[in-house]
């Protein structure tokens, strides 16, 4: 290779290297949005792709299910109740807790209550 040829190489390189530079952006990227969205997004979660723990209060008879949910939710208004039938009984359920850990802090107080409270898992609907 001959001088001409090496400096006109470099001098091709050195012009490269200059324009890529002079092109160059830099940016920044801000996300505007609705703090609604986030509570949208767990709604649209779907129940059955997720393991949740209920605790179970009651089960017996409707009538003693009615008071037993009535007497729950005077005492403990942080949890969601609901009231199952499973024949031939009538439960009381408490919670849609995610993990185990949360339950287990939930049914530490509940017992002091319901003595006979337990945690389980809610069998899934196959579909």
């Amino acid at each position: 290779m001959t001088i001409h040829k090496i400096k006109f190489s470099l001098t091709m390189i050195a012009l490269c290297s200059f324009s890529f530079g002079v092109f160059a952006q830099n940016g920044t990227v801000t996300v505007d949005q609705d703090s609604d969205i986030d509570k949208l997004l767990e709604y649209k979660k779907d129940i059955k792709t997720v393991n949740l723990y209920k605790i179970q209060v009651y089960s017996g008879t409707r009538s003693g299910a009615e008071a037993s949910k009535q007497n729950f939710l005077n005492s403990f208004h942080e949890w969601p109740v609901s009231m199952e039938f499973d024949s031939p009984n009538t439960k009381i359920w408490v919670g849609n807790f995610r993990s185990r850990l949360e339950a287990d802090k939930a049914l530490l107080k509940i017992k002091k209550k319901y003595n006979n409270a337990f945690i389980f898992e809610p069998k899934k609907d196959k579909k």
